[in-house]
């Protein structure tokens, strides 16, 4: 798997090291960051320009690569013992799926369910979330009717943010498991899914205004809901 970028190549090679299978290098860089690739023991590459660009597909690789061990997706069977997942219904933007992810890992959320992607790519989603994909178990499950249905059975309670919902500062609930919904950046939840909720929320305006970015509102109900 290759991931790239100075800031997620940086993060890896501090925090998840292990992970590393090969360096690539599409230019010069500092000899005392060289070394710390060279301690690793593993091959170090250089790429030519056209390489770099090639692996990269034209995004912005600042010269950095790594060819990583695959971590895969999480399994559905061990994150059914969680406390508190966040699932995500048909987003599409890679960005606001990896800040998600990262703000669900910061916030103690123990999973992230990505639904109505059949074709997710895992390297976009490190790079997106800044790295904290490696450390947060993410399971792609295109059925979300059928997930939610699993969940349930396991005693999740299982809330999605709608317009319509009740106000996040206004509820009050005890509840021992919960599968957080949150939906498509145009379209919100679906239909189908928002007749098996449990329980619709929502984040009041104070001023006049459409709505919050999908992965800002998440942030806010996750917060409320772990507090």
């Amino acid at each position: 798997m290759i991931i790239y970028g100075k800031q997620i190549v940086l993060f890896v090679l501090e925090k998840h090291p292990h992970l590393i299978e090969e360096v690539l290098l599409g230019k010069e860089i500092d000899k005392k960051l060289f070394s710390k690739f060279a301690k690793l023991n593993k091959p170090i590459i250089k790429l030519d320009a056209k390489k770099a660009q090639a692996l990269a597909h034209g995004g912005n690789h600042q010269g950095f690569f790594l060819n990583i061990s695959d971590i895969g997706f999480a399994n559905i069977n061990d994150l059914k013992k969680s406390k508190f997942l966040v699932i995500l219904d048909g987003l599409t933007d890679v960005g606001n799926i990896g800040a998600i992810i990262r703000t669900s890992y910061a916030l103690g959320v123990d999973g992230v369910i990505v639904t109505g992607i059949r074709d997710l790519k895992l390297e976009a989603i490190i790079r997106s979330s800044a790295g904290a994909a490696l450390d947060m178990p993410i399971l792609n499950h295109f059925d979300i009717s059928d997930l939610i249905n699993q969940l349930k059975f396991e005693k999740f309670s299982v809330i999605g943010a709608d317009m319509d919902g009740e106000n996040i500062k206004n509820f009050k609930q005890n509840l021992h498991k919960i599968a957080l919904v949150v939906g498509n950046e145009g379209s919100g939840i679906q239909n189908k899914v928002l007749k098996k909720l449990d329980y619709k929320i929502s984040i009041k305006m104070a001023r006049e205004f459409d709505s919050l970015n999908v992965s800002s509102a998440t942030a806010i109900l996750v917060h409320h809901l772990k507090d």
